[in-house]
């Protein structure tokens, strides 16, 4: 008998990363779902592409029971075997200013954290049923801007993600035993419609292969996380930026 079509799942597939990844892994035979905090958008035209999303909002963590019933419900019955969390926000002040810590205030801190880091907990504890029966792989996307400072990326973003690189560690110890695999991908300059003005100057001055990382490189990542090949590949973080951490 064939075997049966994987399935992923993946949170912000909106744009870039998550929508290079959509297509990715939709051309290599996976079925997909898809959750964004925004209404499927006509631009997303893969196969399924509407009968596939789920409109959700992360921040709001009351409602991730309710996502994971949806999700659960798609799957009728069946198995996770990826769960990809890329959804992320980084609030920016006037003109695109970078946010430090005086001008951080209580309430876009806990969107942040909700949005790039608790969520994400809540979400793979809700799933876990579904991706032990698919001995299934979890990739949290972080950032660069997790483990150094970064000149675009505001102070709640930054310490999320850097929380996201404890949590993958954490999953990865405390579920490996179940079979699943939990990873993090920390994206560099990524060419994207929502780069910040200067980031040439930044890639031209930081990044070894003096060019942007397009989003289909970091998909082919992803997927590569999600597959056999990586089958030993536990608790690490694969560096997706030109060599712009070194």
């Amino acid at each position: 008998m064939p075997a049966p079509q994987p399935v992923m799942l993946l949170t912000g597939a909106s744009r870039g990363i998550g929508h290079a990844t959509v297509k990715l892994f939709q051309e290599r035979g996976w079925r997909i779902l898809t959750v964004s905090r925004q209404p499927f958008a006509a631009e997303c035209a893969w196969p399924a592409a509407r009968d596939s999303h789920i409109q959700a909002d992360l921040a709001d963590l009351a409602a991730i029971d309710q996502l994971a019933a949806t999700v659960r419900a798609r799957l009728a019955g069946g198995a996770l075997h990826a769960l990809v969390n890329n959804a992320g926000i980084s609030p920016k002040g006037a003109g695109g200013a970078r946010l430090g810590v005086a001008d951080t205030d209580a309430a876009a801190w806990t969107r942040v954290l909700n949005v790039n880091l608790v969520s994400i907990a809540l979400l793979v504890r809700a799933l876990l049923p579904e991706l032990t029966a698919g001995r299934g792989s979890v990739v949290n996307v972080t950032s660069i801007a997790g483990s150094r400072v970064h000149p675009f990326a505001g102070v709640a973003y930054a310490a999320s993600k850097a929380g996201l690189a404890a949590l993958t560690r954490e999953m990865a110890h405390e579920f490996g035993p179940r079979g699943l695999r939990v990873n993090a991908i920390p994206p560099g300059e990524i060419e994207t419609s929502i780069l910040s003005p200067g980031t040439d100057a930044l890639v031209e001055a930081e990044v070894p292969m003096r060019r942007l990382g397009e989003p289909r490189e970091v998909a082919e990542t992803i997927h590569f996380l999600c597959t056999a090949p990586s089958s030993y590949i536990n608790g690490a973080e694969i560096h997706i930026n030109g060599g712009q951490h070194v």
